[in-house]
């Protein structure tokens, strides 16, 4: 800056219409393009009083800035794919979470949603960190939402890399990504401590903690973290150089007691985001799915040389409303695009009577893991060795991940490290497998290894297919590890406990796992398994009777709830689709009237996410009274389009829809 002096006039007027410039910059080329006669006065009583912010700038920032911009570079230069990362370009602004969201499972949030955000503003990525308006000022801590697989850590990294390369917030001086996987490797740090370890090159750490230098601190992963955050009971703490627990560290980072002056992104699935009280949030934004256009472009990136299979693939997830609409989520798009495709390219090899397209979520899943179990990838070559060897070496390591899946689920982990996996008796020589490479993924850190499932539903199934196997010769309830509880015997007594077990969760993080059990009843996915992971014929002894046990699931005069709409979900898995075959014909003739049972209801709340009948509008006229609305109130609000004349409806009904009408849930357009 001391050499600013020596510019002419013109010269300064050049610097000046850089934009943007540091503040001490700008104030410099300022009084030189003016060049009066107090302008040299000026510039030397500028750089007195300023002295140690411009000796901070120009002999710490500048290769401490340089160092870290490497730095970000190198980590993060690869594996982004232009092409497919256009929607993250656009975040959606939203004004906190909906009910929804901080009570059901994800995958039961896009089932019920359809996959419809009911938000219409959005936010450019590059406008993230930026005041919404003239008035306002930048958030401080700012939080982004998306259910598992949406992709958030890709939003992060595309973030860090447009940062880098200068396209994006040049305003920030530094941006220093975070995981909470690292941060489980850690039992006290203090602010400092977290600068200096995670990113050693940044020598100075107090100048970021006092504010000098705009600073974008991201954690990437809340509901990663193996401690949830309680920000009731943390310990106050404002001294950067104290250590303190962890989870305390970043409560006191997100209060501001902390790292005051620093930005603070914060990604989550939506469950989790609800740790962090909502006055203190900012900024709040969801990453939208994919709609029609991109999932198509997903699809062929996934197959570039075969643009005849991604059309086909497509058109079977097309032709399926419930399997379409999960396909938003690109983790889940991707599982179901090779299990599609595996099946297209094998179904010449199969029976008839075995060659079914997948349509239910344990059938796409069956094909996915049977191509990982023969090493059988679309986008390679067969491996080496025999089918037959390859499937008796990667048994072992199935049952053994499926125990640290199920446990994990139970405990709400989904990140393992080498300890985890010594103490579930895994190989870490055999995690080198094409087999674990799709299931489980590795991240280095600096001070040690992470594990973590390729998707959350991949844990489900596989701790869906531990439970499934145990539970025939367990003796115990296998729900409690340590086997200290009254004895359990007999599989269906096991099974029953599952779905107890599941409707009782208050955070409903076991629902795809019961639904995955249930499916591995079907005949359809014996067929499929049978040699692979299951015995064959295993399911039929069981089946009827656990039908009975989810339809006992149905059968109360309450109001129809997401858990009623799981278990008419699990029947559809088990492959017992009489109840909402009967009930979508009576919609299809306009004939409900005099038949909505509690469980008929159950299984129409169902037909209202998943049939082709109530796609354009839902028709519900004639058929129902005050109980019957009642009961299906809470379903009713994802209807975008409902039809309820002729019910003789009264004040009372009127008020309920009133009432519906106002929730921030409610998607409904149209009302008849």
């Amino acid at each position: 800056l001391r050499r600013l002096e020596l510019l002419t006039a013109q010269e300064a007027a050049q610097v000046q219409a850089v934009s943007p410039l540091p503040e001490q910059v700008r104030a410099v080329v300022d009084v030189l393009a003016g060049k009066g006669s107090h302008a040299s006065q000026s510039l030397q009583s500028f750089i007195e009083t300023s002295n140690s912010q411009l000796y901070l700038h120009i002999t710490v920032y500048e290769p401490m800035v340089q160092k870290h911009l490497e730095s970000l570079q190198s980590s993060c230069g690869n594996g982004l794919e232009t092409g497919a990362l256009q929607r993250l370009t656009n975040l959606l602004l939203v004004e906190g979470l909906t009910d929804i969201q901080q009570k059901e499972h994800d995958i039961l949030q896009v089932e019920t949603t359809k996959g419809l955000p009911n938000v219409s503003k959005s936010i450019p990525l590059e406008k993230l960190f930026l005041p919404l308006s003239k008035v306002s000022i930048p958030p401080r801590i700012s939080v982004t939402i998306g259910v598992a697989g949406m992709g958030k850590s890709t939003l992060v990294k595309l973030f860090v890399c447009s940062w880098a390369k200068g396209e994006i917030n040049r305003d920030i001086m530094f941006v220093l990504p975070l995981t909470f996987r690292e941060l489980n490797t850690y039992e006290k740090l203090s602010a400092e401590r977290l600068i200096c370890s995670a990113f050693p090159h940044i020598t100075e750490p107090g100048c970021i903690s006092a504010g000098a230098a705009r600073t974008l601190l991201i954690l990437d992963g809340l509901d990663e973290f193996k401690t949830p955050l309680d920000f009731s009971n943390a310990v106050v703490c404002t001294d950067p150089k104290k250590e303190v627990q962890v989870d305390n560290l970043i409560t006191n980072i997100i209060r501001g007691n902390l790292l005051q002056e620093v930005s603070v992104w914060v990604t989550s699935r939506p469950a989790a985001a609800r740790q962090i009280p909502g006055g203190l949030v900012d900024r709040m934004t969801e990453i939208r799915g994919f709609g029609a256009a991109e999932m198509k472009d997903f699809l062929d990136q996934m197959f570039p040389s075969n643009r005849d299979l991604s059309s086909q693939v497509l058109q079977h997830i097309r032709a399926n409303r419930s399997l379409h609409v999960l396909c938003t989520i690109p983790g889940f798009c991707w599982i179901s695009g090779s299990s599609i495709a595996y099946f297209l390219k094998h179904s010449s090899d199969l029976s008839q009577e075995a060659a079914l397209v997948p349509r239910t979520l344990s059938e796409i899943y069956s094909y996915y893991f049977k191509m990982a179990l023969s090493g059988d990838w679309l986008e390679k070559p067969r491996e080496s060795p025999r089918i037959e060897q390859a499937v008796n070496t990667s048994k072992k390591l199935v049952g053994s991940l499926g125990r640290l899946a199920f446990y994990g689920l139970l405990r709400k982990k989904h990140v393992f490290y080498e300890q985890d996996m010594k103490a579930y008796g895994i190989d870490l020589s055999l995690l080198h497998s094409s087999l674990s490479t799709r299931l489980l993924l590795k991240e280095d850190m600096q001070t040690s290894t992470a594990y973590y499932f390729s998707h959350l539903t991949i844990q489900e199934f596989l701790a869906a297919l531990y439970y499934y196997t145990a539970a025939k010769r367990a003796i115990f309830d296998l729900f409690t590890e340590s086997s200290m509880s009254w004895p359990k015997l007999g599989f269906l007594n096991h099974f029953r406990s599952a779905v107890q077990r599941a409707l009782q969760a208050e955070d409903r993080q076991l629902d795809i796992f019961v639904r995955f059990l249930s499916g591995l009843l079907s005949p359809q996915v014996n067929k499929l398994l049978s040699g692979w992971l299951l015995g064959k014929d295993e399911h039929g002894g069981f089946r009827s009777q656990a039908i009975s046990v989810l339809q006992g699931c149905l059968n109360t005069d309450q109001a129809v709830s997401s858990r009623a709409v799981n278990a008419m979900r699990c029947l559809h898995e088990i492959q017992h689709t009489d109840t909402a075959k009967a009930v979508e014909e009576a919609m299809r003739s306009e004939s409900l009237a005099g038949m909505l049972t509690p469980m008929n209801c159950s299984a129409l709340a169902y037909l209202l996410q998943v049939s082709d009948v109530c796609l354009e509008e839902t028709n519900l006229s004639n058929c129902l009274t005050y109980n019957v609305c009642k009961s299906l109130l809470s379903q009713l609000l994802f209807c975008h389009n409902l039809r309820l004349d002729n019910n003789q409806f009264k004040d009372d009904v009127m008020e309920l829809l009133g009432s519906v009408l106002s929730v921030k849930d409610c998607q409904i357009q149209r009302l008849r």
